[in-house]
């Protein structure tokens, strides 16, 4: 990663220049461009962490996109179907909303509100064994993207804890994500998407 050893001047923001954000500026674009970088080395800590199932985290992120490629959906989904679960460790408790919060700027509405529902889609197959209501996911019904989840769920994230599957390596799935990830579509940053994002 590039690092400048320029510093901008200010100590609060009131004090800023154009300058100081020129000096941000030449730091935060070589650093946005490594997030791919950054991904993968997030997923493989995944690696080892079972909580309990027959399978590790990594191992069913690499199922749950491996089964996505070979059903022939496109790269963007792909990248959805790998990184679906990359908040699980530091997100206990909403680990939906992390993978949904960090790929907003790069997917499509429909794959955002995939992500960060998906918790409680997957709830169908277990809350009612933990006092939950597995058709939490019905409030959603009227969402135009109440389906498209549920598929999401039920093909790809709830069948991939199988230890005898074999999984696409990691590294195969990473000219995808570097596609995907190569320019925001939408994000406050971007001048052209600021009104209504």
């Amino acid at each position: 990663m590039i690092e400048t050893t320029e510093r901008a001047a200010f100590s609060a923001m009131t004090e800023g220049t154009a300058a100081d954000w020129q000096i941000i500026g030449k730091s935060f674009y070589p650093f946005a461009q490594h997030l791919p970088d950054r991904l993968m080395a997030h997923l493989r800590e995944l690696r080892g962490d079972f909580g309990g199932f027959a399978v590790d985290r990594f191992e069913h992120s690499l199922q749950t996109a491996t089964r996505a490629h070979q059903a022939g959906r496109d790269e963007e989904y792909v990248v959805c179907a790998l990184l679906h679960d990359m908040g699980d460790l530091l997100g206990t408790y909403n680990h939906a909303e992390i993978a949904a919060a960090v790929l907003k700027p790069f997917v499509s509405e429909e794959n955002h509100w995939m992500l960060d529902h998906h918790g409680i889609f997957q709830g169908y197959y277990f809350f009612h064994y933990i006092g939950l209501d597995r058709n939490m996911r019905d409030r959603f019904r009227d969402h135009p993207s109440y389906g498209y989840t549920l598929e999401f769920c039920e093909k790809y994230d709830q069948s991939s804890f199988d230890p005898n599957f074999a999984s696409m390596p990691l590294e195969a799935f990473e000219p995808m994500l570097r596609r995907v990830l190569a320019a925001p579509k939408r994000s406050i940053y971007l001048a052209e998407a600021r009104p209504g994002d």
